[in-house]
C-alpha cells in the first residue's frame, strides 16, 4: 500500500484544478484525508517527540535568551492546480497577518501549540488606494494544540486573514488551492490592525450594525521575518 502521504497527494490530484476545488465533495474527501495525518507520515516524528518532551519556557543563558533558529517551510509539492506544504516554527516566532487571495487553504496543526488569529474582510467597498486600511471582522482568537481538527479557510470566509504564534516548536500542515500565483493576481500580502484612532469601532451594511470592526492596512513585515527553505525528509511523493 502507498504511504500515507501519497494517498494524500493522490486526492489532492483527483479533488482539485487551477480554479480550486472541483466540488464540496472533493474538499471533505481531502480534509478527511488530511484529517489522519501524523508527523511519522512526513518525516516529522523526530522533532514531534520533543515537543512531547518540552519545558515550557525559553531557556536563558548569561541572562540573555536564546537566539531561536529561523522558520523553516518543507515544500512537498506544487503544481497548478494545488501545493502542498509545512510550516515549521520555533517557540515564539510569528507568522504576521497574510492573506490567500481567491484560494482555498486546508491547515492541519501536526505537533505542538500556537496562538491563531484570523479575520474576513466585511463586504464594503474596497478604497482606491490600496494601502488604506480596510474594515474586517474576527473570525478566530484561540490557542490551538495539536492533534487539532482540520481547519478550512475559503476565498471570503474561514478566516482568509491569519497569522500565527507558535507558543512550543510547531509544525503547520498547509495545502493551497489553487497556489500563490502573481501572474494570476493570487500574491500574498501581509497586513497589521491600523494604528489611526479615527477609525470607527461600529460600521453599519443595509441598516444592521455590525460591532467590534478591526481595521487592517497593509504592511511589509519586519527584516527580521525570515522563511528559510527547510529539507523533507518524509516519503517522496510520485506525481
Amino acid at each position: 500500500m502507498p504511504y500515507y502521504i501519497q494517498r494524500l497527494y493522490n486526492t489532492c490530484r483527483a479533488s482539485f484544478s487551477p480554479n480550486g476545488p472541483v466540488s464540496d465533495e472533493a474538499l471533505e474527501k481531502v480534509r478527511e484525508k488530511l484529517e489522519k495525518i501524523k508527523p511519522s507520515d512526513v518525516g516529522l516524528e523526530q522533532e514531534a517527540q520533543l515537543v512531547r518532551n518540552w519545558p515550557g519556557a525559553l531557556h536563558e543563558r548569561n541572562g540573555r535568551l536564546q537566539s531561536l533558529p529561523p522558520i523553516k517551510y518543507l515544500h512537498l509539492h506544487e503544481c497548478d492546480s494545488f501545493s502542498i506544504g509545512i510550516f515549521c516554527m520555533p517557540p515564539s516566532s510569528i507568522i504576521p497577518l497574510h492573506n490567500h487571495p481567491g484560494m482555498t487553504v486546508l491547515s492541519k496543526l501536526i505537533y505542538g501549540s500556537m496562538y491563531v488569529n484570523s479575520y474576513d474582510w466585511l463586504d464594503f467597498p474596497r478604497p482606491d488606494d490600496p494601502t488604506e486600511a480596510r474594515p474586517a471582522k474576527l473570525v478566530r482568537d484561540t490557542e490551538v494544540t495539536a492533534p487539532s481538527p482540520t481547519t478550512i479557510l475559503y476565498p471570503t470566509s474561514g478566516g482568509n486573514i491569519h497569522c500565527f504564534k507558535a507558543i512550543t516548536p510547531c509544525a503547520i500542515f498547509d495545502i493551497l488551492a489553487p497556489p500563490y500565483s502573481s501572474e494570476d493576481g493570487r500574491h500574498c500580502t501581509y497586513f497589521r490592525k491600523s494604528p489611526r484612532r479615527d477609525l470607527p469601532g461600529d460600521l453599519e451594511s443595509d441598516g444592521v450594525k455590525i460591532p467590534e470592526v478591526t481595521w487592517l492596512e497593509e504592511y511589509q513585515p519586519p527584516d527580521n521575518f525570515v522563511i528559510r527553505r527547510g529539507l523533507y525528509k518524509g516519503p517522496v511523493i510520485r506525481t
